[in-house]
């Protein structure tokens, strides 16, 4: 980014290079200090450039025109035919390390067929040298690593190269390309039925399993066979039975489906789920009670009413203080009259009256309120419901 060959004491990758950038593509980089370093060692303007370009032609500095035998370590880099040994990087490292704090932010460069028990090796010299951390590098270990050594011979052309890169990444989308398969019951399967009623509408739920307990499969049967609304019913069964055989997870059939709002809807006749918005409210916040975790079902609010009725957290332990008998005193008996105790006993037998006369109501399919008679039907108080009249 900062167009520099080198930062602090790290070796250079090498003396030309291949960087591949974020857009695609791939740009040639080539050590700027190479000029430089010939220069302070004595080689004039002509043998400089003809070095220079030995190097740009053949990626390396081995055999190139007017270099001494001495100076051809000067050009070592990390990577490629001219590497300095990666202990190198890490002496370098040690005696560097007594004059910083913290650890040093140095990768040490290792050769492609280095084996298990050098790199072993490595961590235990590091460790010896005082080292508060080291990290290394395998060459050729990843897939696509974003700095390669440009070598003679894998330099191609343009097009040859464009061509290759296509085809690369062509075989690596084919390996993660996901293709769902479909993972069928056993013939003979064991499955859980029950019976719902939401408002008016009564039907039958049967979920067959996997082996291990997972739902696999749904049966939705409701009141009316034939009607409309049974027809979309077998056919959203059969749906989601597709989806939960291909891999689509419950969950995300619960975030989907719950909260939907349609008739019929209303009160039912399940202890754990009370009241539904819809057919495909209840059925799926009925799914999650039976077959999602704890955690998993409060993390989308779908609780039983035993555990919304649960006193305190989990893990809180509720303390009962009881009052003895000494430390409040006691109320002092009321006096009243005959005609008061009279009056008392006549205003609790029409009340115990009336609520006998009222027993019969039923609850109210909307809301649960205790519906009140109105002739010969029954209408709720609160919702304005009525069982068949008006």
């Amino acid at each position: 980014m900062m167009d520099c060959d080198t930062t602090g004491i790290e070796p250079d990758l090498g003396l030309c290079k291949m960087k591949k950038l974020v857009g695609g593509g791939t740009m040639t980089i080539v050590n700027q200090t190479v000029p430089r370093a010939l220069r302070r060692l004595g080689y004039d303007d002509g043998q400089v450039a003809e070095i220079v370009a030995y190097i740009d032609e053949n990626k390396t500095i081995l055999g190139a025109p007017h270099v001494a035998a001495e100076h051809v370590e000067v050009f070592a880099c990390s990577m490629g035919d001219n590497t300095i040994h990666y202990l190198g990087h890490v002496k370098m490292m040690g005696a560097v390390q007594p004059f910083i704090s913290g650890a040093i932010s140095k990768t040490v460069n290792m050769p492609e067929d280095v084996s298990v028990e050098d790199i072993e090796q490595l961590h235990i010299d590091a460790w010896q040298l005082g080292l508060k951390a080291v990290a290394i590098y395998r060459d050729n270990c990843k897939v696509a690593q974003p700095l390669a050594m440009a070598k003679k011979d894998s330099v191609l052309a343009e097009e040859d190269a464009a061509a290759a890169a296509a085809a690369t990444v062509e075989r690596i989308v084919e390996k993660i390309v996901y293709h769902p398969a479909r993972t069928k019951l056993p013939r003979t399967r064991s499955s859980r039925t029950f019976e719902f009623r939401v408002a008016d509408c009564k039907g039958f739920v049967t979920v067959g399993q996997y082996e291990d307990g997972r739902p696999g499969e749904i049966f939705v049967r409701v009141s009316k066979q034939g009607s409309t609304l049974a027809g979309i019913m077998d056919a959203f069964a059969i749906s989601v039975s597709h989806g939960l055989q291909y891999g689509v997870p419950l969950r995300s059939f619960v975030e989907a489906f719950t909260g939907m709002r349609f008739e019929p809807a209303g009160m039912t006749d399940d202890p754990d789920i009370r009241i539904a918005n819809s057919l495909m409210d209840y059925l799926f916040r009925k799914l999650a009670v039976m077959y999602l975790s704890i955690e998993e079902r409060a993390e989308l609010n779908i609780l039983s009413t035993s555990e919304r009725m649960q006193p305190t957290l989990p893990g809180v332990e509720e303390t009962m203080v009881q009052n003895r008998i000494g430390d409040m005193p006691p109320d002092p008996p009321s006096v009243e009259s005959a005609s008061e105790l009279v009056a008392r006993i006549e205003r609790t037998t029409v009340t115990t009256t009336a609520a006998v006369r009222h027993g019969d109501a039923p609850m109210c399919m909307q809301c649960g309120v205790q519906m009140q008679r109105a002739g010969s039907c029954h209408a709720c108080p609160s919702c304005g419901t009525t069982s068949g009249c008006s």
